[in-house]
């Protein structure tokens, strides 16, 4: 085989849109959770380094592995099979060492947080076969439950065992992932009003963000009221209230949709950031 022949076929197999997720949304749903279990354990370790190279492997293996289902109901061109076939080979690879890391480690137990990914997962392949995937925001929040169980993860592989800390972490990091989303939406719908509404109906409009916002932040604000939670842990929840309540009086008429995206992925990267500070806020003495 000719030098000419060997650079494109390499040159076939390293295409971005096959071996990087195109979500970029769903980046601070995984990362955000990670950093988050990172801070609350106090630290790094080799264990949370073979909790974080599992989840990272299981996250990019989902890319090719749609690439490869949107070829077989001919959405996207045969050629593009092969390469799909070898970067799911990679990161399935990588995603066996990162396993075989955590038992070596003792943190078999974690395995199991890995089983509500495959019923989503399903789902979303179903969808991609069906051409109906694009706007379900039902699968998208139960796909960043899925990813945020990725705190606990390393949480409990930095502190070596399992704990109820750890549930209520993830519950509480899905809460606003939901909130998120249903924003999200919110503004994507708005960006295709043709005129500005009346207040009234802006407000309807953003009913059901504005109500999962401001309730997480309510429910967080009773829980640290009664001690149960960190007691200034409802600011980090108000950072999206806020950001819902805005949005909704000042809807994205005639906004691109990255900007949107862009807008709301640095809200939620602040949430990240002030929750785990807040959460290991006592240990300062604040």
């Amino acid at each position: 085989m000719s030098v000419q022949a060997n650079a494109t076929r390499k040159s076939n197999l390293f295409q971005r849109h096959i071996a990087v997720p195109v979500e970029h949304g769903s980046w601070v749903f995984l990362l955000g959770p990670m950093m988050v279990g990172l801070v609350i354990s106090g630290g790094w370790n080799s264990a949370q380094g073979w909790v974080i190279l599992a989840a990272l492997a299981g996250f990019f293996f989902r890319q090719p592995l749609t690439i490869l289902i949107k070829v077989i109901s001919h959405r996207r061109p045969s050629k593009e099979r092969l390469p799909a076939l070898f970067w799911m080979g990679i990161y399935g690879l990588i995603g066996l060492i990162g396993v075989a890391g955590m038992l070596s480690q003792d943190l078999g137990f974690l395995v199991i947080l890995a089983l509500p990914a495959f019923p989503v997962l399903l789902w979303h392949l179903w969808l991609v076969s069906r051409r109906e995937e694009r706007r379900k925001p039902i699968v998208e929040i139960a796909g960043s439950g899925v990813l945020g169980l990725a705190a606990p993860a390393v949480y409990w592989s930095g502190i070596g065992g399992i704990n109820w800390s750890g549930w209520v972490l993830w519950l509480l990091l899905w809460l606003q992932a939901i909130g998120s989303i249903l924003y999200a939406y919110l503004r994507l719908n708005q960006r295709e009003w043709k005129v500005l509404p009346t207040w009234g109906e802006r407000i309807r409009a953003g009913r059901t963000a504005l109500l999962v916002c401001g309730g997480s932040f309510a429910v967080v604000g009773l829980l640290s009221t009664a001690g149960l939670l960190p007691p200034l842990l409802p600011l980090a929840y108000l950072i999206q209230f806020t950001e819902a309540v805005w949005g909704t009086i000042r809807p994205a008429v005639g906004v691109k949709p990255v900007a949107i995206g862009v807008r709301q992925l640095i809200i939620s990267t602040l949430f990240m950031f002030v929750f785990a500070l807040l959460w290991i806020q006592p240990a300062f003495g604040f």
